[in-house]
């Protein structure tokens, strides 16, 4: 733990909504600046006399920024590792890689579907060039029955009922809550273990109580998911591993 002029101690990382900072102090700086590397990590550069509530201050401020900057990247990084519809490509559901299986066309075969530990795609599909729309609606589909369902179990516990669930593309960001109570999720939520994608459930549901970070929201989020800070931390350093299409 780090302490700047001997007043306020700073947790190294710093970890500020699902964002998570290496930090550095160098006595040449007189601001604060934010490097986005080309993996991806965060550094948060810091003058010697910063303290803890500057640093979020400035995170905060400049957290549309970082995600615009992070989605940059992870748009790159997917144009250059495109994945490959072919036989024994692997492919995410779950936090677990299934392999691709292409299949002749049957009147009774689905264009995609999860068959014996295999993603069966159908070859019409691929020659037709709509595989990456097609996985993607199966995994809008499976996602909202799956995230549905898991926010049933919450409900009562956690008093809250949104308006709705609905699966969109939203960029960097994995889920939003509106101000009319319904509750957007990326369709990437899916490709995340279980344990990860129920955490980013519950957050979006304690934002029915509180829209904002506050400290009430943590304790919402907290009584509902003791365990809260280790998947919310594995977010912050392995969500951008979760390979898109």
């Amino acid at each position: 733990m780090k302490t700047f002029n001997g007043t306020v101690p700073l947790k190294t990382p710093l970890t500020i909504y699902d964002l998570s900072f290496r930090v550095n102090v160098s006595p040449k700086r007189k601001t604060m600046q934010i490097t986005v590397e080309r993996d991806g990590s965060l550094i948060l550069t810091l003058p010697p006399e910063a303290n803890d509530q500057q640093a979020r201050d400035f995170v905060r401020e400049k957290r549309r920024w970082i995600y615009k900057k992070l989605a940059e990247k992870q748009q790159l990084r997917s144009d250059a590792q495109q994945k490959q519809f072919v036989n024994g490509e692997g492919f995410l559901y779950l936090g677990r890689s299934y392999r691709l299986k292409l299949v002749e066309p049957s009147d009774r075969q689905q264009p995609l579907s999860l068959t014996h530990g295999r993603f069966c795609l159908n070859k019409e599909v691929v020659d037709r060039g709509n595989s990456k729309e097609t996985f993607i609606r199966w995994y809008a589909t499976r996602g909202k029955g799956w995230l549905d369902r898991k926010a049933q179990e919450y409900y009562r516990r956690m008093e809250v009922e949104p308006a709705g669930i609905k699966i969109q593309d939203l960029g960097y960001r994995w889920g939003s809550c509106t101000r009319s109570g319904w509750l957007n999720f990326h369709w990437k939520t899916i490709l995340l273990p279980a344990k990860m994608a129920e955490y980013v459930l519950v957050h979006e549901l304690a934002h029915l109580h509180e829209p904002n970070h506050t400290a009430e929201f943590w304790h919402r989020v907290e009584r509902a998911m003791p365990d809260y800070v280790e998947r919310k931390q594995w977010i912050a350093e392995h969500g951008m591993e979760v390979k898109g299409l």
